[in-house]
């Protein structure tokens, strides 16, 4: 049954992104309650998915990578609904659903995937604490960087004239802009929060620490860059992908020392 619901999941989010591509070639104006409908399904199934795999587990379902990138897929659209909202950047779900596909799909393929989850036992508070907001925190950085490339889009359709429909229906720079900024900082602050519940935790390898260590520092850089003006907002923009493409990377590695435990 969880695997229907990420399934499901998976096709709403490929649902909304093929019909946004659609609606824009046709230079149709999306309408926004479509994309806002299908990913609150997907989200629906999600959360279903993870409240039949935390059962299955018996504690918070980030036992293997699998687990942590379908977990890191559902913080994404949870902060979309509310910085889409909020900053009305309606074109953002375009955006972050194929992102979440991507990641859903990937998750599905690999060999943790097709296993039937063993009972362990609750890991305690500290730990699961630190690793639900860790990840949380990368989803923040990922919607940033999905804000980031909406900037980068945008800003290459006005150097080249090109203000077609697409152009017109993206947010503004400016929106983007605070988005991103704001995204990264809530990102920085929970991953913060992470890191400290992780030393609460106890026993954790030294390799854990340092990887943390090695997306929270680049993220705080740039958010002292532009905090100072020395960045503009294209750089942070750039910035925001890179750093976003590092984070991810880190996934892989850090599931192997310390989420299994």
């Amino acid at each position: 049954m969880e695997r229907a619901f990420l399934i499901s999941s998976t096709l709403c989010f490929l649902a909304g992104f093929a019909y946004s591509m659609y609606a824009l070639g046709a230079k149709v104006r999306q309408p926004s309650r479509w994309n806002f409908v299908v990913m609150l399904l997907g989200f629906a199934f999600q959360l279903g998915f993870l409240r039949l795999r935390s059962g299955a587990v018996g504690r918070c379902p980030l036992t293997n990578l699998f687990e942590v990138l379908v977990f890191l897929s559902w913080s994404v659209v949870l902060l979309y609904f509310v910085v889409g909202s909020t900053y009305r950047l309606s074109l953002l779900g375009t955006f972050t659903a194929p992102l979440v596909f991507l990641i859903q799909v990937v998750a599905q393929l690999l060999p943790a995937a097709s296993v039937a989850p063993v009972f362990k036992k609750s890991a305690g508070f500290w730990p699961e604490l630190h690793a639900a907001i860790s990840l949380v925190a990368y989803g923040a950085f990922a919607l940033a960087c999905v804000a980031g490339v909406m900037f980068l889009v945008q800003e290459r359709h006005l150097k080249r004239h090109n203000l077609n429909s697409f152009f017109h229906d993206l947010p503004p720079m400016a929106n983007l802009a605070v988005a991103l900024q704001r995204l990264m900082l809530a990102g920085f602050v929970l991953l913060t929060v992470g890191i400290v519940a992780g030393f609460f935790a106890g026993h954790t390898p030294a390799a854990t620490i340092a990887l943390a260590a090695g997306v929270w520092l680049p993220y705080g850089a740039i958010l002292v860059m532009r905090r100072t003006h020395r960045f503009s907002s294209r750089r942070i923009a750039w910035l925001a992908v890179v750093a976003f493409t590092l984070a991810l990377g880190t996934l892989g590695v850090l599931s192997l020392f310390h989420l299994g435990n």
